[in-house]
């Protein structure tokens, strides 16, 4: 269903209606409607009349009586076809995937020869490159028990620098001509958090995991204003493309609000973006207390984001046991206790709520903890949420609902890493990994997103994952560990009502119900009715 259809599925996606003339209305007619209520359940409508400026004015179920149109409405026939919510994507990264679309994409490619001829091609079509930047490779997908090299990134380019960040964005492949603008040599230490993947003879081999991107990276030459706003419009049109009316920016500097600022203000910004400063220097760049939703609710700074840890794929995740392949690691644990402590309790004296990225089951043990820590002085009312939740301990689990903690997780990380996952932590901690059922029978608040672009932004691919647990292939059969697949009601809210609310914009968005915006999507048949695989 969701999977393999999608293409055909949506047709016309992520309007959010900007207002017309005077006492001009629009009506929303023939539409196979559905949508939820505050409570989660399904509401059946036909059509939809939307006020002026974007909002719905009522809401009419099969059978009423359509309303009369006045002259100066407009009138769209949805001609049967499907009509839902505006999708939310909970965690993603808009200029990321503007910038995916617009660099070397290596996402498609099955092996190291493939990525290498595709980085070839890509470097003698664009001669005039200083460097070469892309994204997107993962050494597991081409099957290899190792990272790539910069020998084997010389193969396709040598003369000029190339950098290209791994799929999870968590680790950075470089070449020789990289690595010397670098200064990355075998006297290179490891950086607090971050790794130096070396050869036998202590050489940098040529990935840089986490922290030690940075070597690297701040030899890029800095993109223009221009540049990055276009890599955010790109992403905006993906967004639009898939059915995300809606999404939670995790993780955006100050150059970047200010674009958003000037998108909205020019009525530009075409998604509700809920974005999270990264860290507390940009939360200081950006501004000292919360911005609430402004320009017709499309944009707001309430969150500050902290990382506790990398990622599985590259050996970042913090783990409280070793790797099962790498019996020595136990991961990147960004910060120090108290650190994380400090960190959140500063964020949070300031108002804002704070977001923690989170994927091992240590680095999730560590958020709790700081959560835990700001006790009954800090600041009421805020959503304070852990980005990812992948890997976790059984007995800390229950502790996102003790404690408040909304668990904000991808449903396609689960069958894009399901091979991976069990190489990486054994069979043991995946009883409670990519754990969605558990959280929500154990009353957390949950919300879905894709971290776009790490994994497709198109959500219907999250349904059938959190639905089928399985891949867009539909496998493996019957699902991987499927006790932890959700209905497809709860998949829905996740990616409605429940991101949402983890945006903290569920009285305004996330459901068609009168009073909110009108932010829909048509496609061509029902997911409701239509088969899971």
């Amino acid at each position: 269903m969701y999977a393999r259809e999608t293409a055909a599925l949506t047709l016309a996606v992520a309007l959010l209606l900007q207002g017309g003339g005077a006492e001009a209305r629009t009506l929303l007619l023939h539409a196979n409607g559905m949508t939820l209520n505050a409570a989660g359940q399904r509401q059946a409508f036909s059509a939809l009349v939307i006020s002026d400026e974007g909002r719905i004015l009522q809401r009419l179920a099969a059978g009423d009586p359509p309303p009369v149109a006045l002259p100066t409405d407009r009138v769209i026939d949805a001609g049967g076809r499907t009509v839902l919510p505006g999708l939310i994507d909970a965690h993603g990264h808009v200029e990321a995937l503007g910038w995916q679309a617009q660099t070397l994409d290596l996402s498609g490619t099955k092996s190291l020869a493939e990525a290498q001829a595709a980085i070839k091609a890509y470097a003698a079509a664009h001669p005039g490159l200083p460097w070469i930047r892309g994204s997107g490779w993962n050494q597991v997908t081409w099957q290899m028990p190792r990272f790539p090299t910069a020998a084997e990134l010389d193969v396709a380019v040598r003369t000029r620098p190339v950098w290209l960040e791994r799929v999870d964005g968590h680790a950075g492949w470089a070449n020789s001509a990289a690595l010397l603008l670098g200064g990355v040599t075998n006297a290179t230490l490891d950086p607090p958090g971050g790794h130096i993947d070396r050869a036998a003879a202590g050489a940098p081999a040529g990935v840089l995991v986490d922290r030690a991107t940075d070597l690297v990276e701040q030899k890029l030459p800095p993109p223009t204003d221009a540049e990055r706003q276009a890599a955010i419009e790109a992403g905006l049109r993906i967004m639009a493309s898939v059915g995300l009316t809606g999404v939670g920016d995790a993780g955006i500097d100050a150059s970047a609000w200010h674009i958003y600022e000037r998108l909205a203000g020019a009525g530009k910004l075409t998604a509700r973006v809920f974005a999270m400063a990264m860290g507390l220097d940009e939360q200081v760049s950006i501004g000292y207390s919360p911005i609430d939703w402004e320009h017709d609710d499309r944009l707001s700074m309430l969150t500050v984001k902290f990382f506790a840890d990398g990622a599985l794929g590259s050996h970042g995740a913090w783990l409280k046991a070793p790797y099962a392949d790498d019996p020595g690691n136990r991961g990147l644990p960004f910060h120090s206790d108290d650190e994380m402590k400090h960190l959140v309790y500063t964020a949070a004296q300031r108002g804002f709520q704070v977001a923690v990225h989170a994927i091992g089951d240590a680095a999730n043990a560590q958020a709790l903890d700081a959560f835990a820590a700001l006790g009954s002085g800090a600041p009421m009312g805020l959503r304070h949420r852990i980005e990812h939740a992948q890997v976790l301990d059984a007995a800390e689990l229950p502790r996102f609902a003790a404690q408040n903690i909304i668990a904000s997780m991808q449903p396609t990380h689960a069958t894009s890493d399901m091979a991976m996952a069990a190489t990486r932590l054994g069979t043991a901690r995946l009883a409670t990994s990519y754990a969605w059922h558990s959280m929500i029978a154990s009353g957390a608040h949950f919300a879905a997103g894709s971290d776009f672009p790490v994994e497709p932004a198109n959500p219907f691919f999250g349904i059938h994952a959190a639905v089928t647990r399985q891949s867009r292939d539909n496998l493996p059969p019957g699902g991987w560990y499927p006790a932890e697949a959700l209905t497809l009601d709860q998949a829905f809210a996740a990616f409605t009502l429940w991101a949402a609310y983890a945006n903290r914009a569920e009285t305004f968005s996330g459901t068609l119900e009168v009073g909110k915006w009108a932010d829909f999507v048509v496609v061509d048949r029902d997911p409701f009715v239509i088969p899971a695989v």
